[in-house]
């Protein structure tokens, strides 16, 4: 049997799946991240079927999202994406921390996934913390700095002005540089790390995503089996039942259950 928890840690309400017979077992754990304008329920699938497999998984609710939704319209979130992102990378180390101390997390065993958004978060907290031993990007983007640039220009061409003066643009692009994965290839450091995005995705841009992959090659020249991007040509911003279990068969591969 599945067992579906719901908790709260420090105001972030999450759901915990795992099977039943391993609930106080230290096991490789998942950490799946939402996308914009979703919540941790809309990822019951991934999760149900990673815990299915013997991991542990734990789908939060981001900053604005789900319980901890305001009530902000899809415009005023989109006014603080960023900020939405950055605040998902810090408790994610809050939510470690937490199984970790609990004794519920297998060594070196902890991933890191997401839808869109969640992708984004995923490719970020990847230049944070060392302790994510594999990784799943489903349609993310690792460029922040380029893909925040590109956001600001459509906001100008639709003729709208935009919120921010430009001492705050200027910080803003400052700071995302310190997470923006495509400036620091290095901290991958050979992880394992799968992308997953459809080639008509106009929300999130496919092309920047497959330029950082071929970009990284290099890196995983005597580990090619670490490194895999999945491309859909037929996909726009949906993951396919595909892309859910080549997820699921990632982490299978390269967290030990």
């Amino acid at each position: 049997m599945i067992l579906v928890d719901k908790s709260n840690i420090q105001s972030i309400p999450f759901l915990h799946l795992v099977r039943e017979e391993n609930i106080y077992k230290p096991l490789p754990t998942c950490f799946f991240i939402h996308g914009f304008t979703s919540a941790k329920e809309h990822n019951l699938h991934y999760a149900y079927l990673l815990a299915e497999k013997g991991f542990r998984v734990i789908l939060p609710d981001c900053l604005e999202h789900g319980e901890r939704s305001s009530g902000k319209s899809e415009y005023q979130l989109g006014e603080i994406f960023w900020k939405i992102v950055l605040n998902t990378i810090h408790e994610l180390l809050m939510l470690k921390d937490h199984f970790e101390e609990k004794g519920m997390i297998a060594p070196n065993g902890i991933g890191v996934a997401g839808t869109s958004m969640g992708g984004i978060v995923t490719l970020g907290a990847l230049t944070q913390y060392e302790w994510i031993s594999s990784a799943v990007s489903l349609m993310g983007n690792p460029t922040y700095v380029k893909f925040a640039q590109a956001q600001l220009s459509q906001v100008e061409s639709l003729g709208y002005d935009l919120p921010f003066t430009e001492e705050e643009i200027e910080s803003m692009m400052s700071e995302l540089a310190l997470y923006d994965l495509s400036l620091q290839p290095e901290k991958l450091g050979g992880r394992p790390l799968m992308f997953w995005h459809g080639k008509r995705d106009k929300v999130v841009p496919f092309n920047l995503t497959r330029e950082f992959y071929e970009s990284i090659l290099p890196y995983y020249k005597e580990r090619e089996d670490y490194l895999l991007f999945i491309e859909d040509d037929k996909a726009d911003h949906k993951v396919t039942r595909e892309g859910v279990l080549r997820l699921v068969e990632w982490f299978e591969k390269h967290l030990t259950v």
